[in-house]
């Protein structure tokens, strides 16, 4: 794939989505000013405006007036060229992507609003106005919107591409002020609440549109793409021999995650780390691992590399746990949970070269049965109910050109799915009914954007986590929703290893932790495994294999004491635990 054909295939790209996306707002207009006008909660908008008019104060002016001038145009323009200004200037190297990425989401959040104004007018809300009104519609706000394409933008790059934990608390601060600014617009009587809801989404799917375009598969500020090795000197391997340099690899490539370009450069590197002799296979629908099997089973395998998602890289553990022949990780799909999990660097082919300097590690991993299931395994989590469903409607094309938010999309379309009633039993125990709307069984515990869904989860601790969701009504998800939120700001330390049940957020999540765990639903539920969606069914059989996959990672798996680890020369899986779900 050539550079020209990559940058036709983007403009061609962000050409039809920003049709769609103008398209969707001038829909959405036109619907608020024609059809909802007169529906609630559209019809208390203006007594909205008037409560907030008559209980103005000299402080409320003084910081609503600062909030605007903050979003002002003139206000975004200048913030935005010091921010690109500085991303091209500071050191180590001119971070291009991210300044493009911030300056189109500003420009074309502007380019929509002028648009959806064109077609859309809407006047002002009827009370003394603060502010000098241009010659626009009210609908939407473009003040919320180029806050949200501005500072939405810096918080996601403070979120991926900054490293400390200050970036969470960092990007909370940057997130909060576009709201800030609409309620500001709406107390100067500058725009109805439906306006700032507007324009929060406009800004929102800019970013989604822009970061897709420009910044998808690009590296973090810990590696630059393109950079050469570090230098920084092998670590040994972890059971106390020497690891030999090199070798035979097996590559297993998903032909869509992995583009030309990229496999090119982790060929290249792959070569000066002293794998010289590569065979390179590739993922299809029949055959999700490629010719792996076949590979490994010929022997002189001295290192499989899964070039993919958590999808690619559940296949690859499947088939090589117990084998003890290393995995290494080339994260280019849509989650790369395990990647992230286990601290590797989001650019794909940064993760590999840290990997191919350090060590090996021995990681857990869990053996899936089931009723109509053939067995797998899986390395991260595995659930049934909320989740599964997720998985299952989000839309292919919207994985391809958003990512993980694709899967925050179809989220939205299950949040009033009925509750599942379970049974569950631990170590033998005693059989715990419940109601849930969720439950997951995870070796890792975190998801995107650093959101620790299982706290208490190790890849090397030799059992699984158990998380059961059940919010109930708009109290629960708020308190479930402001828990989670807390744990991605401050990340506590890790709660004590324990079989007992620990709730959460008004009893909104219940945690367990057991080797062996069953759980039976009184109806079928769709199921999942690592991303890739099963039949429904009422029970899961989930075999806990205790240290049998090797990964070779750049240090040990974080916050683990790694004591689980497999000899270098064993090709015996250890024995396995089973945990049933």
């Amino acid at each position: 794939m050539t550079t020209e054909n990559g940058g036709a295939a983007r403009r061609s790209r962000l050409v039809w989505l920003l049709a769609a996306q103008t398209t969707l707002m001038v829909l959405l207009g036109l619907w608020v000013t024609r059809v909802a006008v007169g529906l609630w909660p559209l019809t208390l908008e203006e007594r909205l405006s008037e409560d907030f008019a008559a209980h103005r104060s000299p402080v409320g002016n003084g910081v609503t007036e600062a909030l605007s001038l903050v979003a002002s145009t003139e206000g975004i323009i200048g913030v935005t060229l010091l921010c690109v200004a500085a991303l091209l200037a500071l050191p180590p190297a001119p971070r291009w992507a991210e300044a493009v990425f911030l300056g189109a989401s500003v420009a074309v959040q502007s380019a929509v609003f002028l648009v959806v104004t064109f077609f859309v007018e809407r006047p002002r809300p009827d009370v003394p106005q603060l502010d000098g009104a241009p010659p626009t519609s009210s609908f939407p706000s473009g003040h919320v919107g180029a806050s949200v394409a501005l500072y939405g933008g810096l918080a996601a790059l403070v979120l991926h591409r900054a490293r400390g934990p200050w970036r969470y608390l960092a990007a909370g601060v940057l997130f909060l002020v576009p709201p800030a600014v609409g309620l500001s617009r709406v107390y100067r009587g500058m725009h109805h609440p439906s306006d700032v809801l507007g324009g929060l989404l406009n800004g929102a799917v800019t970013l989604l549109v822009v970061g897709s375009v420009f910044l998808s598969g690009r590296g973090d500020a810990r590696t630059p793409r393109g950079a050469t090795d570090s230098g920084a000197a092998p670590v040994p391997a972890q059971d106390g021999r020497s690891r030999r340099a090199g070798g035979s690899v097996v590559v297993v490539r998903h032909p869509h995650g992995c583009p030309d370009e990229l496999a090119a450069e982790v060929r290249a590197r792959l070569h000066r780390h002293g794998f010289t002799d590569q065979r390179w296979t590739s993922t299809s629908v029949d055959r999700p691992g490629g010719r792996l099997a076949e590979e490994c089973a010929a022997g002189g395998v001295d290192l499989v590399v899964a070039c993919g998602g958590d999808g690619t890289v559940r296949v690859c553990a499947d088939v090589v746990t117990g084998t003890g022949i290393p995995l290494a990780l080339v994260p280019c799909g849509t989650g790369n949970l395990l990647a992230r999990n286990l601290d590797l660097p989001s650019d794909p082919a940064s993760a590999l070269d840290e990997a191919l300097t350090g060590g090996d590690f021995a990681i857990d991993v869990g053996r899936v049965e089931g009723d109509g299931l053939q067995p797998t395994r899986f390395t991260v989590m595995a659930g049934a109910g909320f989740d599964a469903a997720m998985v299952r409607d989000a839309s292919p094309v919207l994985k391809a050109h958003l990512g993980w938010a694709a899967y925050a999309l179809s989220a939205a379309r299950h949040l009033r799915d009925p509750r599942m009633r379970l049974s569950l039993r631990l170590d033998g125990g005693r059989r715990i009914r419940r109601r849930a709307r969720m439950v997951v069984i995870g070796n890792v515990g975190a998801l995107q954007a650093g959101l620790e869904l299982l706290p208490r989860a190790r890849p090397d601790s030799g059992r699984m986590e158990v998380v059961l969701f059940d919010p109930r009504g708009a109290a629960g998800w708020l308190a479930a929703a402001a828990h989670l939120a807390a744990r991605i700001v401050r990340r506590p330390a890790a709660a004590p290893a324990s079989g007992g049940p620990v709730s959460v957020a008004a009893g909104s999540l219940e945690y367990f932790s057991a080797a062996r765990i069953e759980v039976r639903f009184a109806r079928a539920q769709g199921r999942e495994v690592d991303g890739d969606t099963l039949s429904e069914g009422t029970r899961l059989t989930v075999d806990t294999e205790p240290g049998a996959l090797r990964m070779r990672l750049p240090r040990p798996p974080g916050g683990t004491s790694n004591t689980a680890r497999t000899s270098p020369t064993s090709r015996t899986a250890p024995a396995a635990r089973t945990v049933k779900l």
